[in-house]
């Protein structure tokens, strides 16, 4: 039972050391991928390093290395020890930034790789983001336009419309709170520089960007927190490719003193305390304080790293430097050549493209043009059809109108006949009246002449009667006279001669007056009668006159009313008829004077 036992814990105590792991996992974040590796246990951080650099198609090693954080800072993984050996985080899977350590002094001359470029690229793009980097607003824009152009290519206002770099962050916030201005208003700033890119190719455009942020101040300089001397006087200490600066706490722009890396003869630190000698040593010693000695540390380890890369710089490239510059211009060349192979191929593209839209947009338009005839044809022919009908309506009606026009001429030419009729009418009607009107004044001329001779025969008759009244008044006293000697004489003796004389004269006068006055008389009443009889025959005459103008007058509106109904065609033929003569007010007044005279005679 104890064998069993012991057995047992033995079984379970091989378990264990075989269960004991020989790997660990380790998570590396790069500026634009994450990747995880499983390393054994003995790996050293050059090994981690060289696996990330041949994952990524590194080999500009150089200037990177492994970062990670520990407590309130960072450190960069040691090649030469152990990972697990070193003050990594003890979470699993362990978590490693890969970041350039060093940067060049001149990015054109010293990066060769178009991955190195990118890297590099995206790092300084993220430090002038998080206002690492201080970049003036104008710089910050050009800058941000040259990151569209690595994003997004060429500018093409079809396909890039407002409103497109909504979702990316392209300014620091420094920059955006500075100015009052909406994010159109910044986008369409950037917009405008991004439209002058045109034709830069992506590593281009990086290298563009790159060239214009190792000009600014911060660019790849490391500030650390220092003391000059035992009175804790606060300092920062830069770090960078060119040499050590040191600056005032709130100016990290402009350094107080600088000590480049051709001047510098040495530095040590011993615990705390760091010592730069100067290349000339009339110069003095400058010494400073930190207080971490991780800090101090890594102080050390950047200043040994940018001083190699400085000497390095100045010598001659190693074979596997020039290697890849060989390679790297060659796929420049390369991929210049691809370039502008696919940037013809692009515009003829782009003009075929054109073309088939042109030939399409012309086949649309041609058949719209088709369809647009069809329709054309079909009302066309039902044009034709409905012409057609016209046709045959219009031919009706001109028949009808031909028909009617004939019978507009007979009737025109009736109401010629009538006019003509008229004419000769009016003419007669108008001879009439003067026949009419000279005898009116002949009769007026007649029986004023009547008159005359009346009155004179009036005074005829009264001298005549005067004479036979004194006449017999005077053979009374005759008679008186000789009564009684008649009646003394029984047989008269003859009068006297004187006597006899003015006897015979008054009666054989008084005999010729009462011959002549019954002669008169005769004759008077004979013309009276005439006159009468002339003048009723005149008066009928006046009152047929009369009548035929009322019937002329009839006729006159009857035939108004005719051409009126005819008036289309007679205007047609340009027929008007002529108006029938009326007589002047001045002749009607004349005929009715005259019949008030006939009428009072």
């Amino acid at each position: 039972m104890q064998f069993s036992k012991i057995k047992t814990i033995k079984m379970s105590i091989l378990g264990l050391k075989k269960k004991q792991p020989k790997t660990f996992k380790v998570k590396v974040i790069t500026m634009d991928a994450e990747m995880e590796f499983s390393c054994e246990v003995k790996w050293k951080g050059k090994d981690l390093f060289d696996l990330v650099c041949r994952t990524v198609g590194l080999r500009e090693t150089w200037f990177f290395g492994l970062r990670y954080t520990v407590k309130d800072t960072y450190a960069w993984l040691k090649p030469e020890k152990r990972v697990l050996d070193q003050e990594v985080p003890k979470d699993f899977p362990i978590t490693f930034h890969f970041l350039a350590k060093f940067f060049p002094e001149k990015v054109e001359e010293e990066l060769v790789q178009e991955i190195t470029q990118h890297l590099f690229f995206l790092q300084v793009k993220k430090q002038i983001l998080d206002e690492e980097i201080f970049c003036s607003p104008e710089a910050s824009v050009l800058l941000a336009s040259y990151a569209v152009q690595a994003k997004y290519g060429d500018y093409d206002p079809n396909f890039h419309k407002p409103g497109f770099l909504a979702q990316d962050e392209l300014l620091p916030k420094r920059v955006l709170m500075q100015y009052q201005m909406t994010a159109d208003m910044w986008e369409e700033k950037i917009t405008a520089w991004y439209a002058e890119h045109r034709g830069i190719a992506r590593d281009e455009a990086e290298m563009e960007y790159l060239k214009i942020a190792q000009d600014l101040e911060m660019y790849g300089v490391s500030y650390f927190a220092i003391t000059q001397n035992k009175r804790d006087t606060d300092l920062l200490l830069g770090v960078d490719a060119q040499g050590l600066h040191i600056y005032n706490p709130n100016n990290k722009l402009n350094p107080n003193k600088s000590f480049p890396w051709s001047g510098i003869r040495n530095i040590s630190y011993s615990e705390k305390e760091f010592t730069i000698k100067p290349l000339d040593k009339k110069k003095d010693v400058f010494k400073f304080y930190s207080s971490q000695l991780r800090v101090n540390k890594l102080i050390l380890q950047l200043c040994i790293g940018n001083h190699d890369l400085f000497m390095r710089r100045r010598k001659v490239d190693s074979i596997e430097v020039q290697q890849m510059k060989a390679q790297a211009k060659e796929e420049k060349a390369r991929k210049k050549m691809e370039r502008q192979i696919l940037a013809r191929e692009k515009q003829m593209r782009e003009e075929a493209e054109r073309a088939k839209e042109e030939m399409e947009r012309r086949l649309f338009q041609l058949q719209d043009e088709a369809r647009l005839a069809n329709e054309a044809l079909l009302r066309s022919e039902e044009t034709a059809d409905l012409l057609a009908e016209k046709a045959q309506i219009a031919e009706d009606e001109a028949k009808l109108l031909a028909h009617k026009a004939a019978e507009a001429e007979q009737e025109r030419q009736r109401l010629e006949v009538t006019a003509m009729k008229t004419k000769e009418e009016k003419r007669l009607m108008e001879q009439k009246m003067r026949e009419a009107e000279q005898l009116a004044v002949k009769l007026v001329e007649q029986s004023e002449r009547r008159l005359k001779e009346a009155d004179h025969l009036k005074q005829d008759l009264t001298e005549a009667k005067d004479a036979e009244r004194r006449a017999k008044q005077k053979l009374l006293e005759i008679t008186k006279t000789t009564y009684p000697l008649i009646a003394a004489y029984a047989t008269p003796p003859a009068p006297p001669e004187p006597a006899d004389f003015s006897y015979d004269s008054a009666s054989s006068r008084l005999d010729f007056k009462d011959s002549d006055m019954k002669r008169l008389s005769m004759e008077i009443e004979r013309e009276r009668l005439e006159y009468m009889e002339k003048s009723k025959h005149l008066q009928d005459q006046l009152k047929e006159l009369k009548s035929e103008i009322e019937s002329l007058k009839l006729e006159e509106q009857q035939q108004q009313q005719q051409a009126s109904m005819y008036s289309l065609p007679n205007e047609a033929r340009g027929y008007i008829p002529e108006p029938v003569y009326i007589p002047h007010n001045n002749r009607n007044s004349a005929y009715m004077s005259q019949m008030a005279f006939f009428e009072e005679v």
